[in-house]
């Protein structure tokens, strides 16, 4: 998962391959939830981990239930059977409503019936929103429940300690039109107290979202409790319910999130080796009402085909078409076509989506005030949004307002026909859904290799441009080229296989061809801070003292040098490169639109390397280090195959007096000004 203060996303081209989906949000808390109030263990297969999930396991393992991750990545929940393990607790939830809702109720019933008391509590964001329906539908049933802030939101107190008389003969009220989590909340949790009678459940009001009830009456099925359906307007739970485990239990892709992807799939022209998006992990016959995003997207232009559990999309017509659309049926999905509109071929109108005003944000405001930062026309009303698409594109720094749609949605306008970078604020909000969202779109979204960004760090031994370049990468969200360690790693692999990297050796032609050999095989893989060849981690043996001397030697074979040119450009990946060496910006990568020399005095550098080998036990003499770091210089400097020397346009960057800190915050304030976002 990305980080970083914000991610820059180059202008995409192409897409095409396949995605496997994370579990459902909406399914994997119900299922949790239901888990735990049943009688018996339930293994749950492919259960989403992501920041709403995480929140709810939380809570349940602090009410007691038993949570048992096994070797096969399964999730075995030992139920309560209804009952209260723990009686009090404070539970945070964070911004997840599929569990604040849900719990609201569940723990508002037991701690009537049982005598418990437990606060519930979670972001600011999740102050705001309403919960006062439920409360009221709650309170009818005589559970008394005080709100610790503001009436009709959380926090909650939940239960006073002692037990309270439910009345249940009478139907419960309860509005349908703000939320329908409070209806599924009321229908997960009236179960625990049908035993001895029938308890109707009356919806004041249209209900919307309704394929997410779909969702909750499905899994109840599945846990043994049928309720009774008259329309949309009145729900009876049979007397004698009882929550018992299916035992094992799988959990379909997300189908909220398939709508990027699919959407994807109709905005991108396909990718010349593939055709195409293939989503796995969901399809046709989902339980999810959001796979009717799909008729929308088709109604739009995509072309789409699909089995039980895949669907496959493509670009139709172009431009999009334009919609007007009646979006209850999708209300997180739908949010995707806001972008997906940008392409259209007119304006595109979605309504009834009211709902999208107490969210995660005030999605209609937000959704709003990003597409026209992009320079499309707006129109937003209580319950409606209508998008008429850029004339001229602009590029934009999405405010994400802490909402995984929001970031997740927008990331498609980086397709714009203006060629035109897209930067994504706070990427780290998509860990509520979809924690890998954009690891997985770069994985299948391709564009031009010259607009894949490249900061190149070139400088001489010991002048820190490993570890300046390491934190760069991290704080963009950049990959990391350390071509010093790629040299190192010929040395090691020349030792394991028993070749000679001494000088006289290397100029024997048969001798240098077979190292060049051995570096045009390298199997190498940067992850983080470590450096894997061959599958196995060698971070520590490349960073000895001899591995940098055998380096140097072998860094001026020309076969050597050949064999991994190849594989640096490899590196140079979406969304970006920080590649750091010595030649990084006047042979490996040229073009690159910043270059940096990081220097430091000879004397410098040399009480660095000092300090670095004392900490680790190494014995070291200053001198010999300084004199040393001077040959390597010398050597470096006045080879003949790319001599050491800055790029004519690098910015020189004497660190002798700056920490890395300072010297990490000069490069990427370098690379701001560099950016179309050097405004924001």
């Amino acid at each position: 998962m990305f980080s970083t203060h914000h991610l820059d996303i180059p202008p995409l081209a192409s897409a095409g391959g396949t995605v496997q989906l994370p579990g459902s949000k909406s399914i994997s808390n119900r299922v949790l939830l239901l888990a735990a109030l049943s009688v018996g263990h339930t293994d749950i297969v492919d259960l989403l981990d992501s920041d709403d999930t995480q929140v709810m396991l939380a809570a349940l393992a602090q009410l007691g239930c038993r949570l048992e991750h096994q070797p096969d990545g399964v999730l075995r929940v030992h139920g309560l059977g209804g009952q209260l393990a723990v009686r009090e607790a404070p539970l945070f939830l964070g911004n997840a409503g599929t569990a604040m809702r849900p719990l609201t109720a569940a723990l508002a019933l037991l701690a009537s019936v049982h005598g418990g008391a437990f606060e519930l509590s979670g972001i600011a964001r999740m102050h705001e929103r309403p919960i006062g329906d439920l409360v009221d539908a709650l309170r009818q049933l005589g559970c008394p429940i005080e709100c610790l802030g503001t009436e009709g939101y959380p926090p909650l107190k939940l239960g006073n300690g002692v037990p309270h008389r439910l009345t249940l003969d009478q139907p419960i009220q309860v509005r349908g039109d703000v939320s329908s989590q409070f209806l599924t909340a009321l229908l997960l949790a009236l179960p625990l107290v049908a035993q001895q009678q029938p308890i109707v459940i009356d919806v004041v009001g249209e209900l919307i979202s309704r394929p997410y009830i779909e969702i909750t009456l499905n899994l109840l099925e599945k846990f043994g409790v049928r309720v009774q359906r008259d329309g949309w307007q009145r729900f009876t739970i049979p007397a004698g319910s009882r929550y018992a485990s299916p035992g094992r239990i799988p959990v379909e892709g997300d189908a909220s999130s398939a709508s990027y992807f699919i959407a994807l799939g109709a905005i991108a022209p396909s990718s010349p080796d593939a055709d195409g998006i293939t989503i796995e992990g969901v399809g046709l016959a989902s339980i999810q009402g959001d796979i009717r995003f799909v008729e929308a997207a088709r109604l739009m232009g995509a072309q789409i085909t699909g089995d039980a559990n895949t669907l496959r999309v493509r670009r139709g017509a172009w431009p999009l078409k334009a919609i007007d659309l009646d979006c209850n049926h999708i209300p997180d999905a739908a949010m995707t076509l806001a972008v997906m509109a940008l392409y259209a071929d007119g304006t595109t109108t979605l309504h009834n989506i009211a709902s999208w005003r107490v969210k995660e944000t005030d999605r209609i405001a937000a959704m709003a005030t990003e597409c026209r930062k992009l320079g499309a026309t707006v129109e937003e009303g209580t319950d409606f949004i209508r998008i008429t698409p850029p004339t001229s594109w602009r590029a934009a720094s999405i405010h994400t307002y802490d909402d995984h749609r929001v970031a997740m949605c927008f990331s498609l306008a980086a397709f714009n026909p203006a060629g035109l970078p897209v930067r994504i604020e706070d990427p780290k909000c998509v860990g509520k859904t979809f924690p890998d969202y954009f690891e997985t779109l770069f994985s299948v979204c391709h564009t031009e290799t010259a607009c894949i960004p490249v900061i190149c760090v070139d400088g001489p031994t010991a002048s820190g441009k490993g570890t300046l370049s390491a934190e760069v990468a991290t704080r963009l969200g950049y990959h990391l080229l350390d071509s010093g360690a790629l040299y190192r790693l010929v040395g090691l692999a020349a030792e394991r296989a028993g070749c000679s990297t001494a000088e006289a050796d290397l100029r024997e032609p048969i001798h240098a061809q077979r190292l060049g050999a051995l570096a045009a095989g390298l199997q190498v893989r940067f992850i983080g801070q470590h450096i894997l060849l061959d599958g196995d981690d060698v971070t520590d043996a490349v960073r000895t003292e001899a591995a940098g001397m055998a380096a140097s030697r072998v860094s001026a074979v020309p076969e050597v040098r050949a064999a991994l040119l190849a594989l640096q450009h490899g590196f140079r990946q979406l969304p970006g490169l920080v590649a750091d060496g010595r030649d990084m910006g006047t042979v490996i990568f040229p073009e690159a639109p910043l270059k940096v020399y990081l220097t430091a005095s000879a004397g410098q550098r040399a009480e660095r390397r000092h300090k670095q080998l004392i900490s680790k036990g190494i014995a070291a003499n200053i001198d010999d280090l300084s004199a040393d770091l001077e040959r390597r210089d010398l050597q470096d400097s006045t080879r003949a195959h790319a001599p050491l020397k800055p790029a004519a346009d690098a910015l020189l960057l004497d660190n002798s007096q700056l920490n890395v800190e300072q010297s990490v915050q000069q490069v990427l304030s370098w690379w701001q000004g560099k950016t179309v976002f050097s405004g924001n």
